[in-house]
């Protein structure tokens, strides 16, 4: 059952073709988790900010997650991968996560979904 969740430019999830019902729950309800963090400074949450580039569930539930910041030197740097391991951990059906920092490729306004740019009024 392992899957990807990969977030692109506009923060889309996708997952493979032929997944469980229980497999597209557990990946919608991480999706949820996720857009329940947010960077303090910013009005929109981490997912459709573009933050969370890959989200991998394997076949035990184990989640792993790579994001980013906005900025490498971001006040909350140590706190926002707690709180998105906190928010997924939450999730029912989860058995463990792990975060990983990663700032390659550098975070930019183009990774931000529609609806980021909506509440930023970065049209």
């Amino acid at each position: 059952m392992e899957e990807a969740l990969n977030t692109g430019e506009a923060a889309t999830a996708t997952a493979a073709p032929a997944v469980s019902e229980d497999s597209e729950r557990l990946t919608a309800d991480i999706v949820k988790a996720l857009k329940t963090v947010y960077d303090p400074e910013i009005p929109a949450d981490i997912y459709e900010l573009g933050l969370i580039y890959r989200v991998d569930i394997s076949d035990d539930s184990v989640v792993e997650i790579d994001m980013t910041l906005t900025a490498p030197g971001c006040p909350v740097a140590g706190e926002m991968p707690i709180w998105v391991k906190n928010a997924v951990s939450a999730v029912p059906g989860v058995s463990d996560v792990k975060v990983n920092m990663v700032f390659d490729p550098p975070w930019d306004q183009s990774r931000m979904s529609d609806e980021a740019r909506v509440a930023l009024d970065m049209w």
